[in-house]
């Protein structure tokens, strides 16, 4: 196979990018570095095609070894035809490759395998050939009749050879594909309860039955969850009469005396060894399509959420909601220090208003508190009513906002969060956590799990190193996207950063606190295991305000300082100008640098002066008019509150404005300003037809919604974006 050829075709792309992309990949170059700084190389490949393109290259190198290896094992057993060999080379999917390897594995005892070692693979051979028509089967049996061997009577010879045969059906390849293929057409998946009298989550899926070709996702990995937890039994069902007839038509050659005994031995085939294996197939292809669907949805959805905007220079009451044990407060600072802690009792048991308003208004006139921050678990919805109606009735000028707290407790009891705050205990590392995710969402998130961070479904059931892979690739593309300060970060944040691994981020921060603050980014080459390659890799991601180097603080990779001092040169723009908020009119400046050209012609003209490809130097540009430009300014802004609603209040009918939290295959779910976010099933997000709910919403936008219907029993709250 031609993978370089079938790369190109596949994400329809030329080849030269294809064969250019792969020896920077086979190179050691990390996906970010290559989407940023390599961007004349691939023809400007974006970072998730570069993710999409190397996963596949794996997956097309794989199929290639394991094709290698399949031929060298039937060879080994002297069985290989040029025919065979052909039919290997030519699979395009694994599955193909293991199905024409399947005749030659090694198998366990089977009943044909039993058969073969009593001698009667001579007899099958016989049958399968078809060539007597008349006669008795029962007569060109007996020669095979041995009792030493187990084979007392013709009709044991009959039957051992029929299981040879049964194999042989089961193992052609051709057969296999094409029963797999009309298995998925044609069958169904068919859902019972276990208990039809227990009330379960699983109740709407009693009894049903759905096409395997058109059943959703997000329901196929719920059945697999209830079946998972003993609630539900999953079948497969396939038109049977279909299948045994397809198989009949491919073994019974006419007329002969096997005919009846071939007809039996076929049902036998697809029954006993077909029909499950396929069953299974068809559970993980449909699993395998799911999970690949899910793990998208949840890697936008975390892209989403890790690049909110950061809320900057503001002193923030942080709240993590309890009862027994009260609500503990953290305060922290503009750049996140912590302040002050203590635990407020507002809810049940307790109840103590006035002493919680107490405690606030203290704090507030204290520390000059701009925001209040109350996670959204346990206890939120009573806690804010009360800090709701708290900032009512007061004249402090301070507005309140919800943060998700997905996570935080995983990060607050772990190993990182004890190093980061040895003398804090877990409930003060939380409530501080939380605050801190309103004032960086990414540089506190990249400190969890990603799977733990509460924007996907079923993310515990699916196959987690895909997941761990999937959502560290995003992570690390949304750091790297947004950049990193050298002299702030964390050892967390920084092992996100292209070229960086755990070790050396924590080498980085160790270098910091024994040196001092970063004064140049060729500083880095001082710290322990970090090399040339490491360096190329993370310098552009690394940023450095107030250092020796004005460059040093833009997105500007030190391979083109020298090109870009020239451009500087050119155009009459300084290190000052970089300094004090970038240089506005670089573009003019540019144009004016070549008075005898068009503009748009004077762009390649400086790239060609400056030994550059025009996509670097626009980047190049970009940097000089806004450095360290955060792309997250562009996303939309987090929603403050300044009241609460009551579950009772809500009406059907009532036009309200929500923050989208989380969207998932069926829907998108809506904090409306209520305990629980309401859900906006796909149908009702559009007037058209739509694919998917991402095509429509994403995590973080706000949104106009109506009210359905409202469920007081169950807590839920059914919205529609149809205005």
């Amino acid at each position: 196979m031609d993978i370089i050829k079938k790369l190109a075709e596949e994400f329809d792309i030329k080849v030269k990018q294809v064969e250019n992309t792969v020896a920077l990949i086979d190179e050691g170059n990390t996906i970010p570095f290559i989407a940023r700084y390599r961007k004349e190389v691939t023809g400007g490949l974006s970072d998730e095609l570069l993710r999409d393109l190397d996963e596949r290259l794996k997956y097309l190198r794989g199929l290639e070894e394991r094709k290698e290896e399949v031929l060298r094992l039937i060879e080994e057993q002297g069985k290989l035809t040029d025919e065979l060999a052909e039919e290997i080379k030519k699979a395009e999917v694994l599955q193909r490759v293991e199905d024409l390897y399947k005749p030659f594995k090694q198998k366990k005892q089977t009943r044909a395998g039993k058969a073969k070692e009593r001698g009667l693979e001579p007899l099958a051979m016989m049958i399968n050939m078809q060539q007597e028509k008349s006669g008795d089967p029962l007569e060109f049996a007996k020669p095979y009749v041995d009792p030493e061997k187990e084979v007392p009577t013709p009709e044991d010879a009959l039957q051992g050879a029929c299981d040879i045969i049964a194999e042989m059906i089961a193992d052609d390849a051709d057969n296999i594909q094409e029963v797999r293929e009309r298995t998925f057409d044609h069958g169904s998946i068919a859902v019972e309860a276990t208990d039809p009298e227990e009330k379960t989550v699983y109740d709407m899926y009693y009894g049903k039955t759905e096409a395997l070709s058109k059943i959703p996702n997000h329901r196929i990995l719920a059945i697999n969850r209830g079946e998972k937890e003993g609630k539900l039994k999953v079948n497969v069902e396939a038109p049977l009469d279909e299948m045994i007839g397809y198989l009949e038509k491919q073994i019974i050659r006419g007329e002969s005396i096997y005919k009846d005994l071939l007809k039996d031995t076929v049902e036998d085939s697809y029954k006993r060894l077909i029909q499950p294996s396929v069953e299974r197939e068809m559970r993980n292809r449909l699993t395998e399509r799911a999970e690949e669907e899910a793990i998208k949805v949840f890697a936008k959805n975390t892209e989403k959420l890790l690049m909110v905007p950061p809320v900057r220079g503001k002193r923030i009451i942080s709240i993590d909601p309890g009862y027994r044990t009260g609500c503990k407060v953290a305060v922290i600072d503009e750049t996140g220090k912590l302040l002050a802690y203590t635990t407020i009792y507002p809810t049940q048991p307790k109840n103590d208003v006035a002493g919680t308003e107490k405690v606030l208004t203290k704090i507030i006139e204290k520390y000059g508190i701009n925001v209040i921050v109350i996670g959204n678990g346990t206890a939120s919805r009573e806690t804010e009513e009360v800090v709701a109606n708290y900032l009512k009735k007061n004249s402090f000028d301070i507005e309140y906002t919800i943060v998700n707290e997905a996570g935080a407790s995983i990060y607050s009891a772990s190993k990182l969060a004890t190093e980061e705050y040895p003398d804090l205990d877990v409930t003060t590392r939380g409530a501080m956590s939380l605050g801190r995710r309103l004032q960086d969402p990414l540089a506190e998130l990249v400190k969890i799990d990603p799977k733990h961070i509460g924007v996907g479904q079923y993310q515990h059931d699916m196959n987690q190193k895909k997941l761990d892979s999937a959502l560290g690739g995003v992570v690390e593309d949304c750091v790297n996207r947004v950049g990193v300060d050298l002299n702030t970060a964390s050892p967390s944040l920084l092992s996100y950063v292209a070229g960086i691994s755990g070790p050396v981020s924590k080498n980085i921060v160790k270098y910091r606190e024994e040196n001092g603050r970063f004064k140049n980014r060729k500083e880095l080459l001082n710290v322990a295991k970090l090399g040339p390659k490491a360096y190329e890799q993370c310098a552009g991601f690394l940023r450095i305000s107030g250092g020796d180097e004005p460059l040093d603080q833009t997105a500007v990779h030190p391979e083109s300082y020298a090109a870009a001092k020239a451009m500087m040169k050119k155009t009459g723009i300084t290190g000052e100008d970089i300094k004090g908020g970038g240089a506005k009119d670089i573009d003019e400046k540019i144009f004016q640098a070549y008075p005898a050209m068009k503009r748009e012609e004077s762009l390649g003209k400086m790239a060609e002066d400056l030994g550059l490809g025009i996509p670097t130097l626009r980047d190049i540009i970009d940097e000089m008019k806004k450095p360290g430009r955060d792309p997250r300014e562009d996303a939309p802004p987090v929603v403050f509150r300044s009241d609460v609603r009551d579950f009772d209040d809500l009406k059907e009918g009532m036009e309200l404005s929500g923050t989208v939290r989380n969207v998932v295959d069926f829907g998108a779910f809506v904090d409306i300003g209520i305990k629980q976010d309401g859900l906006v099933h796909i149908s009702q997000l559009s007037n058209k037809y739509i694919k998917h709910p991402m095509d429509v919403v994403s995590v973080g936008d706000t949104v106009k919604v109506k009210i359905l219907s409202v469920d007081k029993e169950k807590g839920k709250v059914s919205l529609t974006m149809k205005l």
